[in-house]
């Protein structure tokens, strides 16, 4: 057992060594600032009124693929993408924090965050082959599969708590500025703006997501699982408040600006 650990441990490390897995990782990062970029975008235009197609990675990737150069970026979002997991379950393994509580806080953490980035990447893969996905439309048939079970109700409640929960550690992560602690940033102004782009796209995020959260625990409230519906009914939700197109607006250009952020993590994220 010990030599497995070993063995896990010095594969892990030979891959973050690696100077050619490392770019792409930082390629992952990029795709994924565009990603967010694009998935702001089609907000800002729901917010105006434009309509703009589904605000989820699925009618980002769309757009990637109607473009000229589109398969060929559809299989660089794959590669990027799966770089990132791959250096995430490295992190999980390498993770030395002599405090244990904080070692497997991180571990899990890590973990989640590369089941978050294989799930992007296995859509992006459904793209490059020439089909498409709605998440909305997963989202719909997850909660019916969920209600339709034994205590369907609380498990959907739970699944909509942790999703709540992931979107108020955004926000957190954002108005602390948790996640500078990842990122070697030059001093000045460049920083300051690095810091910004985080702030507000971390707390963009975390509210769509939040939302999202939400919209999950009314479906199992009120047995309708047409209303989890995923990012894209999430930001949609938001059109509908007091001041919503103003507050979508804003969760929008929060979106684009956690993309910036993004790609600025892909010059300096520690590696």
């Amino acid at each position: 057992m010990m030599n497995t650990g070993a063995s896990a441990s010095s594969t892990a490390r030979a891959a973050q060594d690696s100077k050619t897995f490392r770019v792409l990782a930082r390629v992952g990062y990029v795709v994924l600032g565009i990603l967010h970029i694009l998935i702001g975008g089609i907000a800002i235009s729901i917010a105006t009124g434009g309509g703009g197609g589904s605000a989820d990675q699925g009618g980002a990737l769309q757009q990637i693929q109607q473009t000229p150069a589109g398969i060929f970026l559809l299989w660089l979002i794959v590669l990027g993408l799966l770089a990132l997991a791959v250096w995430q379950v490295a992190e999980a393994i390498v993770e030395s924090d002599p405090d244990a509580k904080k070692k497997w806080a991180h571990r899990i953490k890590s973990a989640g965050t590369a089941v978050a980035y294989l799930a992007i990447g296995a859509t992006a893969l459904v793209y490059a082959l020439g089909g498409q996905s709605q998440s909305s439309q997963s989202s719909q048939s997850f909660s019916a599969q969920l209600l339709s079970a034994p205590a369907g109700v609380v498990l959907l409640v739970l699944v909509g708590l942790v999703v709540a929960a992931i979107g108020i550690a955004f926000i957190v992560r954002g108005a602390t500025k948790a996640f500078m602690t990842q990122l070697a940033p030059p001093s000045g102004t460049a920083r300051r703006g690095i810091e910004a782009f985080g702030i507000a796209g971390y707390i963009a995020k975390g509210i769509a997501i939040g939302v999202a959260g939400v919209l999950f625990v009314v479906a199992a409230l009120t047995h309708d699982p047409e209303t989890a519906g995923g990012l894209d009914s999430a930001l949609r939700a938001l059109a509908g408040l007091p001041f919503g197109v103003v507050i979508l607006w804003v969760v929008g250009a929060g979106l684009v600006l956690y993309g910036l952020f993004c790609i600025a993590r892909a010059r300096y994220a520690r590696m």
